[in-house]
C-alpha cells in the first residue's frame, strides 16, 4: 500500500539563506564581512562588505607633510609596512628627481625582501590554521619573531617602521645587525624546507585547496589580478624583473609562477606555493645584497623642506602585488591629492565570482589564498 506521509506538499518550498561571515570571523583575516547566499552547504552568491577599517587616509594625506605621510602609509598594509613606505617615498623622490644613495637603496632592498618573508610567513601560517593545521601556524610564527627583532633592532619598531624615508632610510645597519641578518638567512633555509614539508603536500591541505578557487589567467587580469595572486594563474609577471627599482636589476632571482604541480593553475594551491617559493628567492636576494653592501650615504637628494611640483604614478612589487600611489603636487608642503591602488582590494573584488557554486567550507580557503589585509582594502 503506498504510504501517503512521504508525499510532499506541493505548496512546499523552500529559499536560500543569508548568513553573515564576519566582520569578526577569524578567517576574513580582518574587520571583512562576507554576505554569502547560501542553498543548504552550496554558496550562490557571496558579496564583501568594506569599510569597517576606514581611515580617511588619502584625505588625511591632504593636510600632512610629506614625512608625515609616511607613518599614514605603515597602517595600509601593517604586515608589510617596509614595502607601502617605499611606493610613497619614490614617488616624492621622482617629483623631486633626487639622487638616492646606493647604500640606501641595498639597504631598503634587504629591509624589503625581509619584510617579504615576514608576510609571507603570516600568510603560511594563518592559511594553514585556516584550513586546520596548527602546528605550520606556530613554526611560522616563531620564525617571524625573529625577523620583526630584526627590524626591532634597526629602526625601534616591530610592525609600523617609518623607516623608508624621501631620499633614503632613516637610521644605518650597523655590523651587529648585518651579522645577525646573515645568521637569520643561515637559520631559515632548513627552517623553510621543514614549514615547505609539513604543509604544501599534505594530503588534508592539498584535498581543501587543489583545484579550489580557479582563476584563469584572462579573469586575473580583467580584475586587476597582481603579486602572488596573478603569478599563481602562471603569468611570469613582477615589477622588480620587468621595470626593476631600487636596483633589483643586479639581483639574481627566479619570479615564482604556479606551475600545477597539484590540482590546476589558478588555484588556491598554486597561490600558496608561489609565496612559499617566494621566500626562498627572498633570501638569494638578501645574501646578495649584504655582499654589495657598499660604504657611503644612507641619506641624500632631499632637503629637509618638500616642496615638490608635479603628477606622477609610482608602483612597486609588494608582497601582495603591486601597490600604486598616484601624487598630485602643487609646491607646497603636502601633497595636493594622493590615491592609492590597493591590490588588495582588487583580489576582494572577485570574491563573488569564485565562490558561486562552492561549498561554504571552500570559501575560507578562497579567501586565505587571496592573502588580503583589510588596512589596505579599506585605507
Amino acid at each position: 500500500m503506498e504510504n501517503t506521509n512521504l508525499k510532499l506538499n506541493s505548496n512546499f518550498r523552500t529559499q536560500n539563506l543569508t548568513i553573515n561571515m564576519g566582520p569578526q570571523h577569524p578567517s576574513t583575516h580582518g574587520v571583512l564581512r562576507v554576505e554569502l547566499i547560501s542553498d543548504g552547504e552550496i554558496v550562490r552568491a557571496a558579496y564583501p562588505h568594506l569599510g569597517y577599517l576606514h581611515r580617511c587616509f588619502e584625505k588625511h594625506a591632504e593636510n600632512l607633510d610629506y614625512l608625515g605621510v609616511v607613518p599614514f602609509c605603515d597602517r595600509m598594509d601593517y604586515v608589510a609596512s617596509m614595502n607601502q613606505e617605499l611606493g610613497f617615498c619614490m614617488a616624492v623622490e621622482k617629483l623631486l628627481q633626487a639622487e638616492i644613495p646606493e647604500r640606501a637603496q641595498v639597504i631598503r632592498v634587504i629591509v624589503l625582501e625581509l619584510n617579504r618573508i615576514a608576510s609571507h610567513l603570516l600568510a603560511f601560517g594563518t592559511y594553514g590554521l585556516d584550513m586546520g593545521g596548527f602546528t605550520p601556524f606556530l613554526f611560522a610564527f616563531r620564525d617571524r619573531e625573529k625577523v620583526l627583532r630584526i627590524f626591532e633592532e634597526i629602526c625601534g619598531a616591530r610592525l609600523l617602521y617609518n623607516y623608508i624615508r624621501p631620499g633614503g632610510v632613516s637610521r644605518d645597519l650597523s655590523e651587529g645587525i648585518i651579522n645577525k641578518i646573515k645568521d637569520f638567512t643561515a637559520y631559515f633555509k632548513p627552517q623553510l624546507d621543514e614549514l615547505d614539508s609539513l604543509l604544501t603536500h599534505n594530503s588534508i591541505f592539498v584535498n581543501r585547496t587543489a583545484n579550489v578557487g580557479i582563476v584563469p589567467l584572462d579573469l586575473a587580469i580583467s580584475y586587476g589580478f597582481s603579486g602572488p595572486n596573478l603569478r599563481g594563474s602562471g603569468l611570469n609577471w613582477d615589477l622588480r624583473k620587468q621595470a626593476p627599482y631600487c636596483g633589483y636589476e643586479k639581483y639574481d632571482f627566479d619570479v615564482c609562477i604556479g606551475q600545477g604541480e597539484r590540482g590546476v593553475i589558478g588555484d588556491c594551491w598554486n597561490r600558496y606555493e608561489v609565496r612559499v617559493r617566494e621566500m626562498y628567492e627572498s633570501m638569494k636576494i638578501i645574501n646578495q645584497a649584504i655582499e654589495q653592501l657598499p660604504e657611503g650615504e644612507i641619506k641624500g637628494g632631499v632637503g629637509k623642506t618638500i616642496k615638490p611640483q608635479g603628477e606622477v604614478y609610482v608602483t612597486t612589487e609588494c608582497p601582495r602585488g603591486e601597490l600604486g600611489f598616484y601624487l598630485i603636487a602643487d609646491g607646497s608642503k603636502k601633497p595636493y591629492r594622493l590615491k592609492i591602488n590597493s591590490p588588495c582590494f582588487n583580489a576582494i573584488s572577485c570574491l563573488d565570482e569564485l565562490c558561486g557554486g562552492v561549498m561554504l567550507a571552500d570559501v575560507v580557503s578562497i579567501i586565505g589564498s587571496l592573502d588580503i589585509v583589510l588596512g589596505e582594502v579599506d585605507r
